[in-house]
């Protein structure tokens, strides 16, 4: 149940839970926006507060399973089962969790009637639930951590330009618009909506020396924000690559071919690959198809079908390397037989790595020779026959 709940779950029943818990989460805010709405027809009111109730009492019972798994977290390793269920409970998902049962919970207890305008609040704080499929926030959350010097050095200049643009426009213009640049605070309103690049227009100074100062602050509200925008990005950036470093690590050690190539080896190769998840099913690569890339299977199992039969790959084996090194169009199809997990080399990355760590391309080469004659022994009954 830890594993189907987990928003990273790349299983069928975790991509399942999700698209329900999306939908649900959808029908439930379209029936508390829809209830706002005077003069609904008076079978459609009813219609709409079941789905509240069964949106609500789904939102409980998932927030109960949550609570009784949160000792499977890794996070939590070492504490007890009561331990691990309060520090759960106060983290920020038990919280939004807790948050979305509040409707069921204030209608159970009688301390809101079902009828009540304060339910429909209630039940926008679901909304709050979208975080649960949004990991990246946790990411969001470090790049601002990480670079919060930077991040309260442009804080600190908009604040810095925000003050002496209301200052230096309240006394250019409190004389002749006294109602809204009368006082620092009044031009403060005109100086943020300005810096923000809002432009609203609802406020405007009419005297030169007024218009020279704005025409400055909406200069230099584009400067700090584009500064902002950059050290986010650029944060969000390293920090993405870090995580991708890692989960690329933890595919890679699976498969026996690069765990031979030691530690050193094995950092210049991570960099290289890319990983992917594939449901049950799929064709990763066609037949006669240009071979750009080839896979290494880290989890999962696929099925390579050939002319003359089919060959099943399971975790630990690889494909596509024939396209490479004969720089040949695909000589099979090859078909996801469960979800997989594969992690990706493409040629321009295989050749270089040809060229610094020929040990890997040799034993891709060994693989290679031995598939081709076993391709070829098993041609040779078909030939004769």
């Amino acid at each position: 149940m830890y594993a189907v709940l987990r928003p990273s779950d790349p299983g069928h029943a975790g991509r399942q839970w999700r698209a329900f818990h999306l939908i649900a989460l959808a029908a439930g805010l379209l029936a508390v926006a829809l209830l706002s709405v005077e003069g609904l027809p008076p079978g459609l009111d009813q219609f709409l507060t079941v789905i509240v109730e069964v949106v609500a009492i789904v939102f409980f019972a998932e927030y109960i399973i949550r609570l009784w798994t949160a000792p499977e977290a890794a996070r939590f390793a070492g504490l007890s089962d009561g331990m691990a269920r309060l520090r759960w409970a106060l983290s920020g998902n038990g919280l939004i969790g807790l948050l979305a049962v509040v409707p069921i919970a204030a209608v159970s207890s009688g301390t809101v009637h079902p009828d009540s305008d304060w339910l429909p609040i209630f039940c926008v704080l679901w909304i709050l639930k979208l975080s649960i499929h949004a990991p990246a926030l946790n990411t969001l959350a470090r790049v601002i951590v990480n670079e919060r010097a930077s991040l309260a050095s442009v804080v600190i200049i908009f604040i810095t330009v925000l003050v002496t643009a209301a200052t230096f426009t309240h006394l250019l213009e409190r004389h002749e618009q006294p109602q809204v640049f009368g006082s620092i605070p009044d031009a403060l309103w005109w100086a943020v909506v300005t810096l923000t690049t809002t432009g609203y227009g609802d406020v405007v100074p009419h005297t030169v020396a007024g218009k020279m100062v704005g025409s400055v602050v909406m200069v230099s509200g584009i400067l700090v924000l584009a500064l902002m925008t950059g050290i986010l990005a650029t944060g969000f950036a390293e920090e993405e690559r870090r995580r991708e470093y890692l989960r690329v690590w933890d595919q890679v050690t699976r498969v026996p071919l690069f765990t031979q190539l030691g530690t050193v080896t094995l950092s210049e190769i991570v960099s290289k690959l890319r990983v992917r998840h594939y449901p049950a099913r799929i064709v990763v690569v066609r037949r006669d198809e240009p071979g750009d890339s080839m896979f290494f299977i880290s989890e999962g199992q696929v099925e390579v079908r050939l002319p003359r039969g089919s060959v099943t790959l399971e975790q630990g084996g690889f494909f596509g390397e024939m396209a490479l090194l004969d720089r040949l169009p695909r000589s099979a199809t090859v078909v996801t037989s469960q979800p997989t997990t594969l992690l990706v080399l493409y040629a321009s990355d295989f050749y270089e790595i040809a060229a610094n760590i020929p040990s890997l391309v040799e034993a891709v080469e060994h693989e290679a020779r031995r598939r081709r004659a076993e391709n070829q022994g098993r041609a040779m009954p078909t030939e004769a026959s």
